[in-house]
């Protein structure tokens, strides 16, 4: 805003001073000027038609200057006459100037004072020329940037954004791996003494929203040096050589600053494997990566300057970034367990009020998957809740809400379903949940509800009893007759099919064909058919080869179908004989749309769902997503006296006891 201000001032100077240029130049143009010569001058001073006489003596030019006016001159019209320097002419003429009593005016010759020349004569040419190259120079800055295309993108993070490990949660052997880093910008000494190198570059590598960008800004606010942030794709652009003039310019930058740290988010974007596109390889992208070799080959091993990168695709890196001497170091940051999610939580908890209610370990256990970014998601969407319905702190309730906005999406509220539609989503969402209570290896059931949110007529949230890095044959063909329990169901109690199960059929799908060909459980032996599938690669996947041969594609197809028919066979057989904690768990369903994991427990061991619990669970929580004046509106319309002067939390309590 200042440089604004500045500029702005600046431009009124100049114009200004322009216009004042311009009338000096009008106020001295337009008169006439007549010259004399010495005869006629001094005919006319005898006779008396001179009115006014200047003398300007020029001693380097050994002549006399005069100037002045006639009787018959016009406003701006003047004569001029030169004539030699002699003391007999001047003497003359001041005589003959004395006898008509003309008061004759001697002035100091302009040219003896250089300083005045110059600036009688350069003022207005450098005016000009100025004036103009300041609105040249302003027209071309702002039509186009392409001055400073070479500069580097990178940005300093400023001290008001400083991070340190206090504020990483749930990366404990991260920490330790890149706390030698921190050790070696603080001291380099020591790390020197015994002749060790340090890595140069260290790649984070792992999913989306897991930290890999919070723990390299930690590592700088540790070692309190400046951080560089940059992102691959700033230094790609249009103009071939234009990204490498950045890479060149932000290690210039690094090298004035040592000991520094530079961090490249997402530098797939830039380092992606050389000669695999399908046309010529010395395009922009290219150019830069080699850039990026070379400097980092450039700096010294201990010179001060750590790079540190993040990606969540390194196979498809150029193995040169990886070799020894580059990045030749990498830190995998994977999901949190639920120990790192609760630490997750406590972080992004510090600056919200929740009520005593609110237990963050359990929470951590409900979310099983998720990344420190969704966590703190959670927490934020909870807090909006809280706001939206005036509350003064934020209770279970809104982090039920949040965890299922986060998962599936807001709640479709307007959205009605058939009587018919109802049962059937009821039913489906209860065959779930009895293959899962009845078969261990299945995943638990924690809530089970029929409000539709995305693309869902309801969900079941299903989790591991156990969080394990294994998983056993017979849990994965549990997990696949748990999927299947809802189209039993269906076709058990309704007798037909509906579209509710192609998500359940696709996820089912995925872990039979993993079964076959990936993890060797199955008849066709212990044999990797296939990898993995990721994005496609455009030269290194294009021409993927098959691993197997037609008849073993055919034995593959067998191998998945036998598997689906006989877990959807023993799902059809649980449900069968618990038929009636289907109907219990479907009519609770019905009646109260959403069911907690403690209220399906009692239908398993009583059959029906608690007074006490149903009436805390349905109507009591729905009074807790209603504001002051929806209660107040309520508890008018049940006509409770006095509830215009109760409180918030009187009023629920009173409009409980009504229902």
């Amino acid at each position: 805003m200042k440089k604004n201000n500045k500029n702005t001032f600046l431009s009124y100077v100049f114009i200004f001073c322009f216009f004042l240029t311009i009338m000096f130049m009008l106020n001295n143009a337009g008169g006439k000027i007549n010259k004399l010569t010495y005869d006629e001058f001094m005919k006319d001073l005898d006779a008396g038609s001179v009115t006014e006489l200047v003398v300007v003596p020029k001693p380097n030019s050994a002549i006399y200057e005069m100037s002045g006016k006639l009787k018959n001159y016009k406003e701006k019209e003047t004569f001029v006459i030169s004539m030699p320097y002699s003391d007999n002419l001047v003497s003359n003429v001041m005589n003959v100037a004395n006898e008509h009593n003309l008061k004759v005016t001697v002035k100091k010759d302009p040219e003896n004072s250089s300083i005045l020349r110059i600036v009688v004569n350069l003022l207005p040419i450098v005016l000009i020329v100025g004036f103009s190259a300041y609105f040249l120079t302003r027209q071309v800055g702002g039509a186009n940037k392409s001055f400073d295309f070479g500069k580097s993108r990178a940005k300093l993070s400023s001290d008001k954004n400083k991070v340190t490990f206090k504020d990483v949660a749930g990366l404990v052997e991260e920490k330790y791996e890149v706390k030698e880093l921190i050790d070696f910008l603080k001291e380099p000494k020591k790390f020197q003494k015994l002749g060790a190198r340090i890595p140069k570059g260290v790649l984070l590598v792992g999913p989306p929203g897991t930290g890999k960008t919070l723990l390299a800004r930690a590592v700088a606010g540790e070692a309190n040096v400046p951080f560089y942030y940059i992102s691959g794709s700033d230094f790609v652009e249009l103009f071939v050589g234009v990204g490498a003039s950045r890479v060149r310019d932000m290690f210039k930058q690094a090298k004035q600053t040592a000991p520094c740290l530079i961090f490249i988010d997402e530098i797939d974007a830039v380092g992606r494997q050389r000669g695999t596109g399908l046309g010529g390889g010395h395009d922009e992208r290219e150019q830069t990566l080699n850039q990026l070799l070379t400097e980092m080959d450039g700096f010294g091993e201990n010179e001060g300057i750590i790079i540190i990168a993040a990606t969540n695709r390194p196979d498809v890196l150029d193995p040169a970034l990886l070799r020894p001497g580059r990045f030749d170091r990498q830190v995998t940051i994977n999901l949190p367990d639920i120990k790192g999610r609760e630490e997750i939580l406590e972080v992004h908890a510090k600056n919200k009020t929740f009520a005593k209610s609110v237990n963050l370990k359990n929470i951590a256990k409900r979310t099983v998957g998720f990344s420190g970014a969704d966590l703190e998601n959670l927490l934020n969407e909870a807090a909006l809740l809280a706001v939206r319905r005036d509350k003064n702190e934020i209770t279970m309730s809104e982090m039920d809400e949040a965890h299922d906005r986060v998962l599936m999406g807001p709640a479709k509220q307007s959205h009605k379903y058939t009587e018919k539609e109802k049962r059937i989503v009821a039913y489906h969402e209860a065959g779930h949940a009895v293959v899962g209570i009845k078969l261990e290896g299945a995943n638990e059931v924690q809530k089970i509800t029929i409000v539709p949110r995305g693309h869902a007529g309801g969900y079941n949230l299903m989790l591991p009893r156990e969080e394990t890095y294994l998983s056993t044959k017979k849990e994965l063909l549990e997990s696949i007759s748990g999927l299947l329990g809802g189209r039993v169901s269906e076709e058990i109690v309704f007798g037909e099919m509906t579209t509710g199960a192609h998500n359940d059929f696709q996820q089912a799908t995925k872990i039979a064909r993993a079964m076959v060909t990936e993890y060797g459980m199955s008849k066709l032996g212990p044999l990797q058919l296939e990898t993995q599938e990721g994005s496609v690669f455009l030269g290194r996947d294009y021409n993927k080869s098959r691993n197997f041969s037609g008849q073993v594609a055919y034995e593959i197809d067998q191998e998945m179908r036998e598997i689906i028919d006989d877990c959807y066979k023993q799902a059809t057989k649980i449900i069968k004989e618990n038929r009636k904690l289907l109907d219990s768990i479907a009519n609770a369903l019905l009646e109260n749309e959403t069911i907690t994991k403690e209220q399906i427990d009692y239908i398993v061991e009583h059959g029906h769902m608690p007074k006490d619990v149903e009436d805390e669970s349905d109507e009591f929580e729905s009074l807790e997503s209603l504001s002051l004046s929806e209660l107040k509106e309520l508890a008018k319309a049940k006509e409770i006296k006095g509830y215009s002067k109760m409180n918030k939390e009187d009023l629920k309590k009173a409009l409980s006891r009504e229902d």
